[in-house]
C-alpha cells in the first residue's frame, strides 16, 4: 500500500529521535553488560576524561588530490584506554567526555538539541562496540603485533558503526543520495582511522615502556595539533576567498551575458548549502517587481518565494542583515519563519550606494533538523550581497535586467521570445476579412560587410536596416529581431495577396544605399511570407514556415517567396538525404572522382605535364540520381557528418596518390576542406595518420579552402593551419578573387597556392577587365612567392592567354572532366604518366 505524503513527512520527523535512542541503548547496554568493576582508578579516569574531551574537538583534515582525509585525535586515547582501562570505565569515560563536549557546543553554538544528543550517543555506542570487539578478540602484551592489529581494527569497526547510524539519520533527513555519499566518503577516507589507530598503538608501546614517555607524547601532540589547526584555518580562509572570487567573476560574466540572476542564485545556494536562494526587488515606478527563487529540487528559477514578505520588508527598512535560527532572531521573527514552514533563514539588503533596493535571502540549510546557519554564514552572505550590489548599482542596470529578457540589445527590438509571445497573442484574436501576415527578412551581404569593414560596421548596418523597416512598416505592425540577420514583421492585412505586395514594397524601400563608416553599401533582404489562418495554426508553425519561405526567397527573382506546401517537400527531401547520406558513408557508396592539374608556363620544364589532381566527391543516389555536392555537403555539415565525409575523401585521395606514383613520387593530390573540419583540434593528427598509412609525403597533399572561408574563419583556423604547415601539408586558397576583404591574410597564413576563380579565367579571352584581374592576381602571387592554378579552363585560347601571362598551372574541362578512378588511371596512361613513369604533356 503506497505511503501518503503526510505519512512520509511524519516518518521523517519521528525516526531521527528513534535512531538517537537506539545508539544510546547500545552504549548503555555496554555499561550494563560489564558493570562497574571493584576498582576505581580516579586519577586515570580523570586523565582519560580530559584526554577524550580535549581530543573530541581536534579533527585534523587534509585535502589531497580532491580527497579529504579526516584524522580524529579522539581515536588515539581510545586505543590507550582499550588497553589499560577495564571495559566499563572505557565506555563510561568516553560517554562522560562526549556529553561534556557536546553540552559545551550546545551552549556556545546554534546547533539545536537533537544534533549534540545524537553525536554523544553515537560516540558512546561506537565505544561500546569497540569494547565488545576487543574483549572478544583478547589482547596480549603491548609489544605484541596481534595486539596492535586488534586495536587498530577496533578503531575501524568504530568508524563502521558510526557510518551505519549516520547513514540511517541521513536517510531520514535527506534521502538515499546522502547515504551513498556517506559510504563513499567513509571508503575514501578510511586511511584516517587507520592512521589514528597506528599513532595510538605507537603511544601505547611508549607508555608501556615508561610512563615518562607521556611528556614526549604530550609535546608532540600539542605541536602537531597547533600546526594542523593553523593549516586548516589558513586553508579555510583561502577557500572562502576563492569562492568569493569565483562568485564575483560569475557576477561580472553574467552581467555581460544578461543572465545575472540565473547564475547568481544557483551559485549562492551552492556556496551556503541552502535549500533555496531568493532575490526580491519590489516594484519601482514603471518597473515591475523581480521575485525569483532557485530551489534545490527545481531545474530553473521559479517565482515562488519561501521567505515571508514581512521579513524581507523588515530587512529593507532596517538596512541590516538578519540571521534566523533556534538561537538567533526575535521571537516574532521566529514565529513568522515557523509559520512559513522554514527551519532557518538569512536575509541581507541589496544596496545601490546608500539606497536599499532589494533583498537577498537563503532558507533552510541542507542537512535537515541537525543543520542551521551560523553567524559566519551571515558575514559571507553580506559580502556576496555587496558584490552583487556593485554589479547592479543603478536603476539603469535594473531596467536592463528586466528589459533585456525580451529585447535585442543591439536594435532594441523585441527578441525571439517576445516575438513569439506577441505573435501568439495576435493569432488568438480573429477579425473577419483580415489575415495575420508574418514577413521574415533575411538580410543579405551582411557577411561581406563584416569581413570588409568590421563587425562594428555590420552592427551599424543592422541598426539602419531596423530603422528603415520601422519607418516603412504598415501602421500597427509588430517588428522583432529573431536572429543575427533575421527580422520579422507581423501585421494584419486584407488578404494573402496584400501581404505579398507589402513584402515586395518593403524590400524595394529597404534596398537603398546605406552609409556605414563613410562608405556607401547596398543591403537587400530575402523575404518569406506566410499568413494565418491560410498556412499555419500557431506561432511556432508560422515562424517555421516563414523561415522555409525565406530560404527559398534567396533564389527567387524578386527576392520574395510566399509559403506553399511544395516547400515542405523540399524540407522533407533534405531530411531524407541526411539519413541516406549517413548510410552511404557507412556503406562506402560515395565516389571520389579526380580532375588533373596541368603545367602551363612554357618557360618551365615539361610544359603540359600533369602536376597533380583534385579529389572531388560524387554521390550517385539510388532514387534521386547524381546529387550535387552543393546540395549534400551543407547537409553533411548541418548533421555532423562532415568529418566522416572529409576523412572518406582524404583516405581515397591518398590511396590513389600512392597508387598513381611516378618517378618523382606519389601523385600530388588536392582535397577541399570546410572551416568546420579545420576547427577540429584532432584533424591534423588524423591527417598525419592517413599520410603515414598510405606512405605519401606531406608535401604531396594540398588542402583547398575558399577565400571567403579563409577570411571569415581565420582566427579559428590558424592553429590547425599552422600545425598542418609544420607537417609539410600545403594550403591553397580556392575561388581567389571573389572575396570582399583585405588580402592581409596572405601574409598571416601559411598559403602556398591560390586558385584563380573560373569566372575570371573563362572571361579573360573576351573581357579586358577579367584579363586585368587575372594578371593582377599573378603579379600578387609572384610578390608573395605563391603558386597559381587557373581553374575552369575550357578553351585553347584561354590556355594561350594564360601562357602569355606566365601562369604556372591550370585545371578545367579543356584537359579533362573529373573522372572515376579507373578512367582517370586510363587517362594518365594515355598521357604516358601512369605508375612508374614520368608524367608527360597533355597539350
Amino acid at each position: 500500500m503506497p505511503v501518503s505524503r503526510e505519512q512520509h513527512e511524519t516518518l521523517f520527523r519521528v525516526m531521527p529521535p528513534v535512531v538517537t535512542g537506539l545508539v544510546y541503548a547500545i552504549g548503555l547496554g555496554g555499561l550494563v553488560l560489564y558493570g562497574p568493576p571493584d576498582t576505581f582508578p580516579a586519577v586515570q579516569l580523570l586523565l582519560f576524561v580530559a584526554a577524550f574531551a580535549m581530543a573530541q574537538g581536534l579533527l585534523v583534515q587534509h585535502h589531497a588530490r580532491g580527497m579529504r582525509i579526516s584524522f580524529n585525535l579522539t581515536d588515539i586515547p581510545l586505543v590507550i584506554a582499550l588497553f589499560f582501562l577495564p571495559p566499563f570505565w572505557v565506555v563510561a569515560t568516553k560517554c562522560l567526555a562526549s556529553l561534556l563536549f557536546y553540552a559545551g557546543r550546545y551552549v556556545r553554538e546554534d546547533i539545536g538539541l537533537l544534533k549534540p544528543l545524537f553525536n554523544a550517543g553515537l560516540t558512546t555506542g561506537g565505544t561500546a562496540v569497540a569494547v565488545f570487539y576487543v574483549q572478544y578478540m583478547g589482547l596480549g602484551a603491548a609489544a605484541d603485533p596481534r595486539t596492535w592489529l586488534v586495536l587498530v581494527s577496533a578503531i575501524i569497526i568504530t568508524g563502521l558503526f558510526t557510518t551505519v547510524f549516520i547513514s540511517l539519520m541521513l536517510y531520514f533527513m535527506s534521502g538515499w543520495d546522502s547515504v551513498v555519499k556517506a559510504w563513499i566518503g567513509f571508503t575514501l577516507t578510511l586511511i584516517g582511522p587507520v592512521l589514528a589507530g597506528c599513532v595510538g598503538v605507537m603511544f601505547l608501546v611508549l607508555l608501556d615502556a615508561t610512563i615518562w614517555a607521556s611528556l614526549l607524547i604530550g609535546f608532540v601532540v600539542v605541536a602537531f595539533v597547533y600546526l594542523a589547526r593553523s593549516y586548516m584555518a589558513l586553508r579555510r580562509q583561502r577557500q572562502v576567498l576563492r569562492e568569493l572570487n569565483d562568485f564575483t567573476q560569475l557576477v561580472v560574466d553574467s552581467v555581460r551575458s544578461k543572465r545575472l540572476i540565473d547564475a547568481m542564485l544557483g551559485r549562492l545556494r551552492d556556496i551556503l548549502s541552502a535549500e533555496s536562494a531568493t532575490v526580491w526587488v519590489p516594484p519601482s515606478g514603471r518597473y515591475p517587481q523581480i521575485r525569483l527563487t532557485s530551489a534545490l529540487d527545481d531545474a530553473g528559477l521559479t517565482d515562488l518565494d519561501p521567505i515571508p514578505d514581512a521579513l524581507q520588508r523588515g530587512v529593507m527598512e532596517s538596512g541590516k542583515g538578519v540571521l534566523l535560527s533556534p538561537k538567533n532572531g526575535t521571537k516574532a521573527q521566529k514565529e513568522t519563519l515557523e509559520a512559513a514552514g522554514l527551519r532557518g533563514a538569512m536575509l541581507v539588503p541589496l544596496r545601490s550606494g546608500d539606497e536599499v533596493y532589494g533583498c537577498l535571502s537563503v532558507a533552510d540549510r541542507i542537512g535537515g533538523e541537525l543543520s542551521h546557519f551560523v553567524p559566519v554564514d551571515l558575514q559571507l552572505l553580506e559580502t556576496i550581497a555587496a558584490n552583487v550590489g556593485i554589479a547592479v548599482q543603478n536603476e539603469r542596470l535594473l531596467d536592463q535586467l528586466r528589459y533585456d529578457a525580451y529585447h535585442d540589445p543591439l536594435t532594441g527590438l523585441p527578441s525571439r521570445r517576445r516575438s513569439l509571445a506577441a505573435l501568439q497573442e495576435a493569432l488568438s484574436i480573429t477579425v473577419t476579412g483580415e489575415v495575420v501576415a508574418v514577413l521574415m527578412f533575411d538580410v543579405d551581404s551582411l557577411h561581406e560587410i563584416n569581413d570588409a569593414l568590421g563587425h562594428e560596421a555590420g552592427d551599424t548596418a543592422l541598426l539602419e536596416f531596423a530603422g528603415r523597416l520601422k519607418a516603412h512598416a504598415p501602421a500597427g505592425s509588430f517588428i522583432g529581431r529573431i536572429d543575427s540577420d533575421e527580422f520579422i514583421l507581423q501585421t494584419r492585412l486584407a488578404s494573402t495577396e496584400a501581404a505579398v505586395e507589402t513584402a515586395r514594397r518593403l524590400r524595394t524601400e529597404l534596398q537603398g544605399p546605406f552609409e556605414v563608416g563613410g562608405v556607401a553599401v547596398s543591403l537587400s533582404a530575402a523575404v518569406g511570407v506566410v499568413t494565418h489562418p491560410d498556412f499555419a495554426a500557431d506561432a511556432d508553425e508560422l515562424l517555421k514556415r516563414a523561415d522555409g519561405a525565406t530560404r527559398q526567397a534567396k533564389h527567387a527573382a524578386d527576392g520574395v517567396q510566399l509559403y506553399h506546401s511544395g516547400l515542405e517537400s523540399e524540407s522533407l527531401r533534405r531530411i531524407g538525404l541526411a539519413a541516406d547520406l549517413r548510410q552511404a558513408l557507412d556503406r562506402g557508396r560515395l565516389e571520389v572522382h579526380f580532375q588533373p592539374k596541368v603545367r602551363l608556363d612554357r618557360a618551365l620544364s615539361a610544359p603540359g605535364a600533369v602536376v597533380g589532381a583534385e579529389a572531388l566527391v560524387r554521390w550517385p543516389h539510388p532514387t534521386f540520381g547524381l546529387v550535387a555536392p552543393e546540395e549534400f555537403i551543407p547537409i553533411a555539415a548541418s548533421t555532423g557528418q562532415l568529418g566522416q565525409l572529409t576523412e572518406t575523401v582524404l583516405d581515397e585521395a591518398l590511396r590513389r596518390s600512392a597508387e598513381w606514383a611516378g618517378e618523382d613520387g606519389p601523385l600530388p593530390m588536392a582535397v577541399n576542406l570546410s572551416p568546420r573540419t579545420l576547427a577540429d583540434a584532432d584533424f591534423p593528427d588524423k591527417v598525419a595518420s592517413l599520410l603515414e598509412r598510405h606512405g605519401v609525403p606531406a608535401e604531396r597533399l594540398t588542402f583547398e579552402i575558399t577565400e571567403d572561408d579563409v577570411v571569415s574563419a581565420e582566427p579559428r583556423l590558424t592553429p590547425a593551419l599552422d600545425r598542418l604547415h609544420a607537417m609539410g601539408v600545403r594550403l591553397s586558397v580556392d575561388d581567389f578573387g571573389t572575396g570582399y576583404s583585405s588580402l592581409a591574410y596572405l601574409r598571416r597564413l601559411p598559403v602556398q597556392e591560390i586558385k584563380i576563380d573560373l569566372r575570371f579565367v573563362q572571361g579573360m579571352a573576351t573581357d579586358a577587365d577579367d584579363r586585368a584581374i587575372v594578371e593582377a592576381v599573378l603579379g600578387l602571387a609572384r610578390h608573395f612567392a605563391i603558386d597559381v592554378v587557373a581553374e575552369g579552363i575550357e578553351a585553347h585560347q584561354t590556355v594561350e592567354e594564360l601562357r602569355e601571362l606566365e601562369c604556372e598551372a591550370g585545371q578545367g574541362y579543356y584537359f579533362s572532366r573529373p573522372l572515376p578512378p579507373d578512367r582517370f588511371a586510363a587517362w594518365l596512361d594515355g598521357q604516358g604518366g601512369g605508375s612508374g613513369r614520368s608524367r608527360l604533356r597533355v597539350v
